[in-house]
């Protein structure tokens, strides 16, 4: 397995434009990121990136960035996009998609993610999961639910669906962290497939893949990384890095 890691990264984001260059502690949040992926040391790691600005800081962090054409509808247009520039040969089987948005997102997951496809060949497309932070995850629908095939004790499962709604019952409820490894086949094969029912009633594309007929497994991870979509998630995440020196 030879995987590469992209980490898409535009500065048109809907609830807090320009947050992949938000500073927090001093370094702009995409490099955060950029410096966790490599401390993963999973692969190669780039920012496709949809603007010149975001290419700029990337570089004079000194790590690689490829301008993607920024009106692309979504990250794995983005990705599929740097990944042709980066890799025309097709030397890496696997791409770790890392969303740009995760400053202290732990190294472990993102390798927990890489382990899942090398632990399991008939798994198509990998992803992490942690438990629930509290009670009121299972009634937000922002939260997003995994329901997964997993045995006692076992730190990856199959998995059955994603859901916003409402999970009942004694079981775990999985919180699902938007962070995937695809095989660059099921990538390709999925950027390919129209938006399915079930995506567009969830608003969740991992439902297109799961319709489509490809294979979604999770690695459990201990706890949820920080993930910054509002004005609000960003001053948590500049108090966190006051509070830990990070």
């Amino acid at each position: 397995m030879n995987p590469i890691v992209l980490i898409p990264a535009r500065l048109a984001a809907t609830r807090l434009p320009g947050k992949p260059l938000a500073d927090i502690g001093g370094q702009a949040m995409i490099v955060r990121v950029l410096r966790q992926a490599q401390m993963a040391a999973v692969g190669p790691v780039a920012v496709a990136a949809g603007d010149p600005e975001i290419v700029a800081a990337v570089e004079a962090a000194g790590g690689r960035a490829v301008l993607t054409d920024p009106n692309l509808p979504s990250g794995s247009d983005r990705i599929l996009a740097a990944l042709a520039e980066l890799d025309p040969h097709g030397r890496h089987d696997v791409v770790i998609n890392l969303q740009g948005d995760m400053p202290f997102v732990e190294p472990r997951v993102v390798s927990a993610c890489a382990h899942v496809l090398s632990r399991h060949p008939y798994c198509d497309i990998a992803t992490v999961v942690a438990p629930e932070a509290s009670s009121a995850d299972r009634t937000n629908p922002d939260v997003v639910k995994a329901v997964l095939s997993l045995t006692p004790n076992a730190q990856s499962g199959r998995a059955l669906y994603f859901t916003r709604s409402t999970l009942y019952g004694d079981a775990p409820v999985w919180r699902h962290i938007g962070i995937y490894g695809y095989r660059v086949a099921a990538l390709k094969a999925f950027h390919a497939a129209a938006p399915s029912p079930l995506e567009r009633r969830e608003k969740l594309e991992q439902l297109r893949a799961l319709e489509f007929g490809l294979s979604i497994w999770a690695a459990v991870v201990a706890d949820a990384p920080i993930s910054v979509d509002t004005p609000a998630d960003l001053a948590a995440a500049r108090a966190f890095a006051d509070r830990t020196n990070s």
